[in-house]
């Protein structure tokens, strides 16, 4: 929702490295053309440990468990500490389909990912940003491109005015 100007409280992710990668080389943002990119590895089971104080799993977005992160909850404004938690969706959307998509959900509490406990659960990575141009070529090799991620008929019409999917 994020993309269409929606605020939310999900962040996705995808559980595919050459995926994560093609959104780093491929920001079309004039400010991150100047700059390096970074891809962000999440180890969501770690992270669930810091965010259920229990034992590790993914819960998905039926699951009871999430009862806390729901919008009733979040409705009262009580900010109970809650931290963000990986999460994963139902796969009923041939976008999130063709990104392996999964979530984080956060709470109230706007702490960033990268600032919970010691940082063992995620990995930052830096693309320079020198490297873009050649490892959106090879992604173009891989056949990992717009129309694959983005499979409507709006990227059909651009893979055909671009010469390329």
């Amino acid at each position: 929702m994020q993309h269409y100007g929606v605020p939310t409280r999900l962040l996705d992710w995808t559980e595919s490295p050459l995926i994560a990668l093609y959104f780093v080389v491929n920001d079309a943002s004039p400010a991150s053309k100047r700059k390096d990119g970074a891809l962000w590895i999440l180890y969501p089971l770690l992270l669930n440990r810091y965010s259920t104080r229990e034992k590790s799993y993914i819960p998905s977005f039926d699951d009871d468990w999430l009862a806390n992160y729901s919008v009733p909850e979040y409705n009262k404004m009580k900010d109970n500490g809650i931290l963000p938690i990986g999460a994963i969706a139902t796969r009923n959307s041939p976008r999130i389909q063709a990104q392996l998509g999964v979530f984080t959900i956060s709470h109230l509490k706007k702490t960033p990912i990268e600032d919970i406990d010691n940082r063992g659960h995620c990995i930052k990575l830096v693309v320079p940003r020198a490297a873009k141009a050649s490892i959106r070529q090879e992604l173009r090799a891989l056949r990992i491109g717009r129309f694959q991620l983005f499979p409507e008929l709006a990227s059909i019409g651009r893979a055909i005015t671009e010469g390329r999917s």
